[in-house]
């Protein structure tokens, strides 16, 4: 068995490892743009639960443990790794729910209930990734709590498989098996499970190479992440399977019409379930056609909106020296950039708050939160500018019962597009569907620099060449970052193009941004008006919008 004071030290292991070892993780990278924080964002994601787990009593239970670890991931969450990190941790805990000690049983129930978890936030599954090392650990642990009770041996097996799979990435996706690397989401993940393990096997807690490890200075608060509420009960039960089964896939496409969050697995003589509803005697009905309920567990109905009001009333409770904003109108913004120019664009536009973050920089769940929370609005639109933000904005809507919608802008241009298309007249759902078809018709050109040689996509690029982005994939390479900003240019000006706009960056100087200008205006079609604008954003050299 293992206790709560050998996990906690266990997972400050973990969180310590990660931390000495994070740029080993960003170097995995295999885009070579100046964006490698995989490890940065896993580190500072579990590095949040640092100090909490370090103020636990030395007789806490491993219930409590759990508990504490995943509030703090689940707030400290940076990028798309760290949330998923913070929801597999979410899933741990509550299999862990109510546990003095846990056996190996017990964690192989909770890795599933991890996985779970993790692979329902995510809205397409790629192969390849941190899902599928979890995915592994998660049914190597299945299997080896079958045949041992010793947790040293359960805990070496899973490791070993977790690091095995993490070797199979190099060849389940075509940009790893290019680049002759494992994912770096997957091996954040096996780094913290190994030194985990460590602990487990009676070895010493890691200590920091950095005598000042990163971490998130907030202070954190006790929740739990909540799926949105559209139907207000979870509800789930096992069955037995009868003789002559019908198919499951008629139970779970009947649960579908009465609910959403279905979750269905089954073995060849249990059925489980999981389904938020609002009719659950009618889902028990069903599931009775396919054979009779298990005693242990029983069937379990909880009132999802009655939780999630308790809870958030907690988390406002416990935010010492925070004081959201009262409402003062009906719309307000929370937009996500960096750079003196850009952050004052947003604010001309609009924009309440700007929250510091964009490329090499991801904010954390926390940090959104208290942005969406200190917006004066009844309802707060969120503007995460950047496909590795996204995750942690909606992770920070799900903890609290403010009124929020996340666009899914994914470049700076996106963003200007989304919030010139707002009207303070309109509704919701149509300022929501208005501005998401503003941002989609726009093209974004970005212009930095490799950080490493490196093979990707057929181009073979040196450390310091510049790169040229067509929305989101590499184009070019060029020597010379003029030449690479008039013929990006031009590739996306094509068509129906009206508007280009250059946002130059920190790096850039005021006469040579109006040069480029001067020469990209005599070189495209008189229809098309090409403005300048100072952003002052660091990493792109220029960011260019193209309507």
């Amino acid at each position: 068995m293992i206790n709560g004071n050998l996990f906690r030290n266990a997972l400050i292991s973990g969180a310590v490892t990660i931390n000495n070892r994070k740029k080993d993780v960003d170097e995995l990278n295999v885009y070579p743009v100046p964006d490698g924080d995989t490890g940065t964002n896993m580190s500072m994601t579990i590095g949040n639960a640092l100090a909490e787990l370090k103020r636990l009593p030395e007789n806490v239970s491993i219930s409590h443990v759990a508990d504490v670890v995943a509030s703090s991931l689940l707030r400290g969450a940076r990028g798309n790794s760290g949330v998923i990190l913070s929801l597999i941790f979410r899933g741990i805990s509550k299999g862990l729910s109510g546990l003095t000690e846990a056996n190996c049983t017990d964690f192989a129930n909770a890795l599933e209930l991890g996985v779970e978890s993790a692979y329902k936030a995510v809205m397409k599954p790629v192969e390849g990734t941190i899902l599928t090392v979890a995915k592994s650990m998660s049914e190597k642990a299945k299997e080896t709590a079958l045949s041992t009770n010793d947790d040293v041996i359960f805990w070496g097996d899973i490791c070993t498989e977790a690091e095995e799979v993490l070797e199979k990435t190099r060849d389940m996706l075509p940009q790893l098996k290019k680049s002759g690397v494992v994912d770096a989401g997957g091996m954040g993940l096996v780094i913290i499970i190994r030194a985990m393990c460590e602990v487990f096997a009676g070895g010493e807690i890691a200590q920091p190479v950095d005598a000042t490890p990163e971490s998130d200075n907030f202070k954190t608060a006790v929740s739990e992440y909540d799926d949105d509420i559209t139907f207000t009960y979870c509800t789930e039960f096992m069955i037995q399977k009868k003789e002559n089964c019908p198919d499951t896939f008629m139970l779970r496409a009947y649960l579908e019409t009465i609910g959403d969050c279905v979750v269905l697995v089954e073995d060849e003589e249990i059925i489980k379930v999981h389904v938020h509803t609002d009719n659950p005697g009618n889902a028990l009905q069903k599931g009775l056609e396919f054979g009779c309920f298990i005693n242990d567990p029983r069937p379990k109905i909880e009132n999802m909106r009655i939780q999630h009001e308790n809870k958030v009333k907690e988390v406002e409770q416990k935010q010492a020296g925070f004081t959201p904003a009262e409402p003062e109108k009906d719309f307000g913004f929370a937009v996500v950039c960096m750079g003196h120019g850009l952050e004052t664009m947003f604010r001309d536009l609009g924009a309440d708050v700007i929250i510091k973050g964009g490329q090499t920089m991801n904010p954390s769940a926390d940090d959104i939160l208290r942005a969406i929370l200190s917006v004066p609005a009844k309802t707060v639109f969120v503007l995460p500018n950047n496909k590795n933000i996204i995750m942690a904005s909606e992770q920070a809507v799900r903890l609290t019962d403010k009124s929020v919608c996340v666009l899914q802008t994914t470049t700076i241009p996106q963003g200007i597009s989304a919030m010139l298309a707002f009207d303070e007249g309109a509704g919701l759902s149509e300022n929501r569907l208005n501005m998401t078809k503003a941002f989609e018709k726009v093209s974004t050109g970005l212009i930095t620099f490799a950080v490493r040689d490196s093979e990707f996509d057929g181009h073979s690029i040196k450390e310091g060449e510049i790169l040229a982005l067509d929305n989101g994939r590499l184009s070019f390479t060029e020597k010379d970052i003029n030449k690479a900003v008039i013929k990006l240019t031009k590739r996306l000006a094509k068509g129906d193009a009206s508007y280009v706009t250059l946002i130059y960056g920190a790096d850039v100087t005021e006469e040579n941004a109006e040069n480029i200008q001067q020469t990209l205006q005599s070189k495209l079609s008189d229809k098309i008006e090409v403005m300048l604008v100072n952003g002052g954003q660091p990493v792109y050299y220029y960011i260019i919008s193209v309507e």
